[in-house]
């Protein structure tokens, strides 16, 4: 099943083995994507996995950029520099997927002597210390509440991004709403105590995600893939679940998908574990149970062995993808379709003391699935 070639809209894939986004933060300090970011992009379409999603890539200039380093999609030097990563991968024989990301309370980049002005569903302050290895320090300041200018301005960010990605040539965009960020606040009971109509039940806390999804969906060339990637855990809370469980995932799988997410891309830290008490769906499942017929379900999360990959298709999922597993074989799906030993993850060389993208990883000095 993992070399079972696909489809994705129009996309055909060879496999259905994808690179999962990563945070990266490698960028040059206005934002441009640079030419290591070509060469580590392109190495893992040579290395056989049939699509790639890009780090977060921050979609307007007013709240949503999380980290310094970290790439944009704003201005036109970001489309071009965009554009040479792109056409590398392309070369290499791959689609890539820009991630659009608005980072909400959970912003990176700014240190704690330094003002910060961030902007959430509503005023509830991250819990967790901020991560070193991507350039934070000290704690999360307390979010304003995003007024409905601010959720404009995010919501124009993000179709104006997409637009700038089709033009960079992406093939599509993944809308990021998992792992506690802007649109993943909004599905929180906790993050999201709003009272207006977007917050209550799950039906209101959906709606300005979902409005998301379709503005960009409506903004883009229709052969243009449109995802949403979707999470209950948190970066600062790796424990967080809806308080209505299933039914809440009910909600906002058939929401997201109805509102014109060609894929929905589910990341939890073993994806092949119920989310929703020990006989329940895991959150792929509960994806593929929910999803309108024709959106994609793609899995995420603990899935860097053959045995692991294959069970999350065996499970429903059409594709799934991989992040630390690829970031230590980037050749991943050539080494398992020839049954070649995996190289097993190791965070102090890739992510440690930063997370920028190493010497190591470039692809002059990788490794062969052949060595």
């Amino acid at each position: 099943m993992l070399f079972d070639s696909t489809s994705l809209k129009d996309l055909t894939l060879d496999n259905r083995v994808g690179l999962a986004p990563m945070t990266r933060v490698s960028a040059t300090e206005d934002g441009c994507a640079t030419d290591e970011m070509a060469q580590y992009y392109a190495k893992f379409a040579d290395g056989g996995f049939s699509f790639l999603v890009t780090e977060g890539v921050y979609t307007d200039n007013a709240y949503s950029k999380g980290y310094l380093s970290q790439p944009g999609l704003v201005t036109a030097d970001h489309v071009d520099a965009w554009s040479t990563v792109v056409a590398a991968v392309h070369d290499a024989g791959s689609p890539i997927f820009a991630q659009l990301m608005h980072c909400g309370a959970q912003n990176q980049g700014m240190p704690p002597s330094e003002p910060q002005e961030t902007i959430a569903p509503s005023a509830v302050q991250p819990e967790a210390e901020k991560s070193e290895a991507y350039g934070g320090s000290g704690s999360y300041p307390v979010p304003e509440q995003a007024t409905h200018d601010d959720l404009d301005t995010a919501r124009e960010g993000f179709v104006s991004a997409a637009k700038n990605a089709a033009e960079a040539g992406f093939d599509g965009v993944e809308i990021h709403g998992a792992n506690g960020y802007f649109l993943n606040e909004f599905l929180s009971s906790t993050m999201n105590q709003r009272d207006d109509e977007y917050g209550g039940g799950p039906e209101a806390r959906v709606r300005y995600p979902a409005e998301v999804v379709s503005a960009v969906a409506d903004a883009v060339p229709e052969e243009f893939v449109v995802g949403i990637r979707i999470s209950q855990t948190m970066v600062t809370d790796t424990e967080h679940q809806w308080k209505e469980g299933e039914d809440a995932a009910a909600v906002f799988f058939e929401e997201l998908s109805a509102a014109g997410a060609d894929f929905v891309h589910t990341t939890e830290p073993d994806a092949t574990v119920s989310s929703f008490g020990e006989a329940g769906f895991s959150l792929g499942e509960a994806a593929v149970e929910y999803v309108t017929d024709d959106t994609v379900v793609i899995a995420n999360g603990g899935l860097g062995t053959p045995e692991a990959a294959r069970s999350a298709l065996e499970d429903g999922a059409d594709l799934l993808t991989l992040a630390t597993s690829a970031l230590a074989n980037p050749d991943w799906p050539t080494r398992a379709a020839h049954d070649d030993e995996l190289v097993e993850f190791d965070y102090r060389k890739f992510l440690r003391p930063e997370a920028t993208i190493s010497e190591h990883e470039l692809p002059n000095n990788t490794p062969s699935s052949n060595n």
